[in-house]
């Protein structure tokens, strides 16, 4: 369990804390920087994994966890900050709680987790290029607007792509509970 890549989504994990404090104390530059370590870490973690041959069902598992983890904290600590929308905060914290659910469910019938997809990765790698890019629309005048579009532009492609692989993976789900 010790490996490089796992200290690397623990370091992910830890700075969840980090950004938190950054954001409720307006310091937006800051938790800038501590979102694009985050995803930089979140990049490493699987390509050192594969590449140092330390691939791990719990690396595989604790990943994906540390990432609904961060986007939630993220967009809670954005919203709670007038940052982001209701919408868009319910949208991606009811795929996560209904996904959750069926998880438990197939955790009690002794069913194997869902494997990410390429598509989950797509959704996740848009959502947390969108929420650094919407945060820089507080710190600065000359990157706000671009931020803007830009964030907007990731956050779209990545709600989408969030709610869609949701569908996927529940249909997934869904089958292999009735099959048992």
């Amino acid at each position: 369990m010790v490996t490089i890549p796992n200290l690397l989504t623990l370091a992910r994990a830890l700075g969840i804390p980090i950004f938190l404090y950054l954001i409720f104390n307006e310091s937006y530059g800051w938790a800038v920087v501590t979102l694009m370590i985050g995803g930089a870490t979140d990049y490493l973690d699987g390509k050192l994994a594969r590449a140092l041959k330390q691939e791990s069902r719990f690396g595989e598992l604790f990943d994906p966890a540390v990432d609904r983890l961060y986007i939630a904290s993220v967009l809670i600590a954005m919203f709670v900050s007038s940052l982001l929308p209701v919408w868009l905060l319910l949208s991606i914290v009811a795929r996560d709680i209904a996904l959750g659910v069926l998880l438990l469910m197939l955790k009690m019938a002794k069913m194997p987790p869902f494997e990410v997809t390429y598509l989950g990765k797509a959704a996740t790698f848009n959502l947390l290029y969108a929420l650094p890019l919407l945060l820089l629309t507080q710190t600065s005048d000359a990157l706000s607007e671009i931020s803007y579009i830009l964030g907007w532009a990731f956050a779209g492609w990545g709600i989408g792509l969030y709610l869609v692989t949701g569908i996927q993976y529940g249909m997934t789900g869904v089958r292999r509970l009735r099959k048992a």
